[in-house]
């Protein structure tokens, strides 16, 4: 009887996990609805105004001529995008790490607040124009230059995001860890860290927008392979198809980011509505 139970009893749970699972991919696909829409009519009128306007391919090329050359160039295209991943993915990595580090340190540190944060913002002001001379000389044509490029641009957001998360946390979270008999730190990282989480992401996912665009500028500037060298030489003969389809791994490979920091999330803090108040709809 109780074995019978138990059975029943996963049976019951393996339904319920299975309904959620099926439950969040037709709501995905119900919200996906208007975008796919929006970008098939988008790309339809594209093909046509090219088309019938007769717009020559070295101005603006057709949706169609750009998949064609994206076939056709993928065996040169790949091997330069998987520079700019590499590059961007550790880049971004090292961004993560030290603007959450960085933001820490700000929010516990008045002084290192008042001399640093400035500094870190006027950082963010510079063109990648003005400084990338500067990386070449340091780092010359390598993907290290590349690599802290991109963590140097990326950690802004970052860190302020980190800095606004921990001082919009309550006061009572602190006083109930002290209360419990936890020290400053631990609650710092296992109370005040947890409850910032949701917008330290929102700064996340702002740096992980514009990571791999910032990584092709800075091979666009000086590189020996890249995304950004692939861009130039695309520019150099005139061919905008190419162009277009350089553009659009960048979106692609943006997009997949995007997507696996919005999973991260998911699975670290689980969905939006586990951290709603029980009590605030009493």
């Amino acid at each position: 009887m109780a074995a019978s139970h138990v059975q029943y009893v996963h049976s019951e749970h393996a339904q319920s996990v299975i309904s959620r699972y099926f439950s969040t991919v037709l709501s995905i696909c119900r919200r996906s609805i208007p975008t796919v829409i929006a970008v098939v009519l988008l790309l339809a009128v594209w093909e046509t105004w090219v088309r019938i306007g007769n717009v020559p391919s070295t101005m603006i090329a057709a949706p169609s001529e750009i998949a064609q050359a994206t076939v056709e160039t993928w065996s040169t295209l790949w091997p330069a995008t998987q520079v700019t991943l590499i590059e961007g993915t550790i880049g971004f990595l090292f961004a993560v790490l030290f603007g959450i580090l960085i933001g820490i340190l700000l929010y516990c540190s008045r002084i290192a607040n008042a001399a640093l944060f400035p500094l870190l913002s006027a950082a963010q002001t510079m063109p990648l124009i003005s400084i990338a001379p500067l990386f070449l000389i340091w780092f010359g044509f390598e993907i290290s230059g590349k690599i802290v490029i991109v963590t140097v641009f990326g950690l802004f957001p970052i860190a302020v995001q980190t800095i606004r998360g921990l001082e919009a946390v309550p006061q009572f979270y602190s006083d109930v860890a002290l209360t419990c008999g936890a020290t400053k730190t631990w609650t710092l990282w296992h109370v005040k860290l947890r409850v910032a989480a949701r917008q330290i992401y929102g700064g996340i996912r702002v740096s992980g927008a514009y990571i791999f665009a910032t990584a092709a500028t800075a091979e666009y500037l000086g590189a020996r392979k890249g995304l950004g060298i692939w861009l130039q030489a695309a520019y150099n003969s005139f061919r905008t198809p190419l162009i277009f389809s350089a553009t659009l791994v960048i979106i692609v490979i943006t997009g997949i980011l995007m997507c696996l920091v919005n999973l991260s999330e998911r699975v670290l803090l689980g969905p939006t509505s586990d951290d709603e108040d029980p009590d605030a709809q009493q």
